[in-house]
């Protein structure tokens, strides 16, 4: 048995069941929840500003990629 991170409320999570990074609901409070680690298991909630946070890295991501490409299309001409 883990606590919720935001309520305490006891979360039954089998430590054999879950991954790393999977995200799980708190049945009391419906706050968001990462499994950051699995033995022993521990959570964090995931927080508006951590998914803003990971959608920004994630479109920063896709610029340099992007970007890449294109070098390697001026290389190519």
């Amino acid at each position: 048995m883990v606590r919720c991170p935001e309520c305490s409320v006891e979360i039954d999570v089998d430590e054999d069941e879950v991954e790393e990074g999977e995200i799980l609901s708190c049945p009391e409070c419906e706050v968001e929840i990462e499994v950051v680690q699995v033995h022993p298991v521990r959570l964090n909630v995931i927080s508006d500003e951590d998914e803003d946070e990971k959608e920004a890295e994630g479109d920063e991501k896709d610029v340099l990629e992007t970007d890449a490409l294109t070098e390697e299309e001026d290389e190519v001409e």
